[in-house]
């Protein structure tokens, strides 16, 4: 994908590696996406929630107007969306249109959609084109980046998946201008965390004036964006498979899937995961890694996001056992990214199990 077919004004954030693609950011962008796709497609299914019926069908009109004959498939909202029978869905669309390799799949919708997209475009013919078209903040600046595809079981989240690098991904804003507030803050969950583990400006921004930086529509949140894309672009270009760094992207998630799992999903991801981020704090701080001022700036800054950072202490259990069979734990043993100091992720292996609680009890209530 070169500049010449996305508009002026648009950033491209280049993810690297074996199969490299372009991360565009930007407003107007829908109207590239014949040319993203290239002239090999002939067919394409857009896998979109049932929120986006309008803006899949203006999507397939354009395509149609570009020579494309694209199929549409409504799925579930959410976690409901991650599941084997939806994937199912899917495939007999493709097998009953006879998709070949050089069809293609669109993931119109939030993090879920894009998740299940990504894996059905990764398992169609052992792989078909693919583009993400993230329609949440959550979706842009974290699950349609990186190659993860998955879906859920009822033994936890994303056990079965593929990494499966899309053809692009396009963040285009102008999807995220019109979310109701609640979506457009559980979002930045995920923007916090990259602040923390490695790009402090997205923390002063945030803490400078927070009513901007939540305004879509502001420079403050498309530079936060900008700054947490180009972070996991980074780590996952270093890391694809997950093999070394890229864990550190997993700050908060250890006890967050817990938590989606306890809530069999009803919990947004970014609210689980901002839990998450407290405990493992709190571990840090309980295991001389971190100071008692940046856990404090933990609660401090999820606080001003309304985004939770206490759960129910009577949980512990069912908790523990979730992350025991989290597809992040190394034969049984529990690993957690923790905190030296802001923007200095660490790796904690194996830690006790009344440690553990220790930790959560200072999430609990």
């Amino acid at each position: 994908m070169t500049e010449s077919i996305l508009p002026a004004g648009t950033t491209e954030i280049r993810v690297g590696g074996d199969d490299g693609y372009v991360v565009a950011v930007g407003s107007g962008l829908l109207d590239s996406l014949p040319a993203v796709l290239g002239p090999r497609v002939a067919k394409v299914l857009i896998v979109h929630a049932p929120t986006l019926g309008a803006r899949a069908n203006d999507l397939r009109a354009l395509l149609a107007d570009a020579g494309l004959e694209a199929l549409i498939a409504e799925v579930p909202d959410a976690e409901g969306a991650k599941r084997v029978e939806v994937a199912a869905f899917c495939w007999q669309i493709m097998g009953q249109s006879d998709f070949t390799r050089t069809d293609a799949v669109i993931g119109l919708g939030g993090g879920a959609v894009t998740d299940l997209a990504g894996f059905v475009a990764a398992t169609w013919l052992r792989g078909v084109p693919y583009v993400a078209v993230p329609t949440s903040v959550l979706g842009m600046v974290d699950a349609s980046v990186g190659g993860k595809t998955g879906i859920n079981t009822n033994e936890g989240k994303n056990l079965v998946g593929a990494f499966f690098a899309p053809r692009a991904v396009i963040a285009d804003l102008d999807l995220v201008r019109t979310l109701p507030r609640n979506e457009i803050l559980t979002g930045f969950a995920e923007i916090v965390k990259a602040g923390f583990i490695a790009v402090p400006e997205i923390l002063d921004i945030i803490e400078a004036d927070v009513a901007r930086v939540t305004d879509p529509t502001t420079p403050e949140f498309r530079r936060v964006v900008e700054l947490a894309i180009a972070l996991k672009a980074e780590v996952v270009s270093d890391d694809f498979t997950e093999q070394g760094r890229r864990e550190i992207l997993n700050y908060g998630h250890t006890l967050g899937h817990a938590i989606e799992h306890a809530e069999r999903y009803q919990w947004r991801h970014g609210a689980a995961v901002s839990v998450g981020m407290v405990f493992a704090a709190e571990l840090a701080r309980l295991t001389g890694h971190l100071d008692d001022a940046t856990v404090d700036r933990h609660r401090a800054i999820l606080d001003s996001l309304d985004l939770p950072t206490t759960y129910g202490l009577g949980r512990w259990q069912g908790l523990l056992a979730a992350m025991r069979r989290d597809k992040k734990a190394r034969a049984g043993m529990l690993r957690f990214i923790i905190l030296d100091g802001v923007g200095k992720p660490t790796i904690l292996e194996g830690p006790e199990d009344h440690l553990l609680f220790t930790a959560y009890q200072e999430v609990g209530v």
